[in-house]
């Protein structure tokens, strides 16, 4: 399909911007099946009849064909059938004739292009004009959350050397355990139910990893284990996470400004107002900046059991990351952040993304203080020369919350 898009995408490209307009002069309100069999009849009048179709080897004649109705059947075009496939997590666009997706933790290239750069921009403007977000030379990125779940950013071409970017993420509509992520490796039954205990009885726990590394899933699987009885506010850049079993929540999403630049909600803004809205526990998606001294702060002033996430290659270089995000808004002494920063965080758990596509998680620790110059991690689950995650012989510390909860029996 690449090769024969590539071969012809000039011609194809012209065949479809005719249809397209006879569609429009057309179509009107048909239904489904008239609109299919309207398109069908189209490029039959316009393709057959033209030289374009002439110029086409036989063997070639139905995936030219398919190119064609492929743009003329969805907005979307060319993504349409992979943003209708379930089994397909994410889509990743780099440039025209570069085309991955990820399948079952694998990555996978697509065998099909877009005609031109102005076909992917147009898509991309697509999806911004969905969300009612502007892209232009003078804003060339889109991040947004779409309707169905699915959260896309795209780029122009102004900014991305080898053409417009463009990747969207897929979240499953069923809500993921502990179970499920032990089925899929990503732990032992043995640090799930640990994990679990710790999540029920109010630890705050946060998770880090790289980019892809099942964050998110972990943090979704970790609040199934809060209790339907309390009140959560959740708090995210663009919603992902699925809480339905919780009764009484409040669940914020962030916003960007309007094209004249009024109306934006950051992270940080939903942060403190959360604190007025009686919280038990807050969830925060991910702290990329400032707002990180709101979420110690929340963290230090009672929300006991509240989760967050960040992005970081191990627990260590996540501490690490915390004091450069906290210093972005407060000029204290750095003894001071790390002090925060240790009364806050009672755990960390860190996941890696493998080679093999396997979401693992690799350290689970209990940070159990600092001196004004490090920390002193506790670790009780690492990973073996063998690749395995291994329980430590070390042993909770504070355990005040799992004795409360009448869980001492873990760790």
């Amino acid at each position: 399909m690449k090769e024969i898009v590539n071969k012809y995408s000039r011609e194809i490209e012209e065949t479809v911007r005719k249809i397209r307009k006879q569609l429009t002069d057309q179509n009107g309100s048909l239904g489904k099946e008239d609109e299919e069999r309207l398109i069908n009849d189209l490029v039959e009048d316009t393709f057959f009849k033209s030289e374009f179709a002439i110029k086409v080897d036989f063997s070639e004649l139905q995936t030219v064909v398919e190119a064609i109705l492929r743009r003329l059947r969805s907005k979307y075009g060319i993504l349409a059938e992979l943003l209708e496939d379930p089994e397909i997590n994410e889509i990743m666009v780099n440039g025209p004739d570069s085309i991955f997706i990820e399948r079952s933790r694998k990555l996978i290239p697509v065998d099909d292009a877009f005609t031109s750069v102005d076909e992917l921009e147009g898509v991309i403007r697509m999806f911004a004009s969905d969300v009612h977000r502007e892209i232009n030379e003078a804003n060339p990125i889109v991040d947004a959350r779409m309707e169905n779940g699915y959260r896309i950013n795209g780029v122009l071409r102004n900014v991305a050397i080898n053409g417009p970017a463009l990747t969207i993420r897929k979240f499953s509509e069923c809500e993921i355990t502990m179970s499920d992520l032990v089925r899929f490796g990503s732990l032992t039954e043995e640090c799930s139910e640990d994990l679990c205990a710790l999540a029920e009885t109010g630890y705050n726990i946060f998770i880090s990893g790289g980019t892809s590394s099942g964050k998110t899933t972990m943090l979704n699987a970790l609040a199934a284990c809060i209790g339907d009885e309390e009140r959560v506010v959740v708090i995210e850049d663009s919603s992902e996470l699925q809480v339905r079993h919780l009764k009484n929540k409040v669940h914020l999403e962030c916003r960007s400004a309007n094209s004249i630049g009024k109306g934006e909600v950051t992270m940080e803004m939903l942060i403190r107002t959360s604190l007025r809205m009686r919280p038990d526990r807050i969830i925060v998606g991910e702290v990329r900046g400032r707002e990180v001294v709101d979420m110690i702060q929340a963290m230090n002033t009672g929300h006991s059991g509240s989760f967050s996430t960040g992005h970081g290659n191990s627990i260590k270089g996540m501490l690490n990351r915390l004091e450069n995000m906290y210093l972005m808004d407060a000029q204290i002494p750095i003894r001071s952040i790390k002090n925060q920063i240790a009364n806050a965080i009672e755990i960390f758990v860190h996941l890696r993304r493998g080679r093999n596509g396997m979401r693992q998680v690799v350290e689970v620790a209990e940070l159990v203080g600092s001196d004004g110059e490090d920390y002193e991690l506790n670790y009780l689950y690492q990973m073996n020369r063998m690749g395995e995650l291994c329980r430590t012989e070390n042993h909770l510390i504070h355990r005040e919350n799992l004795e409360r909860g009448g869980r001492d029996d873990r760790l």
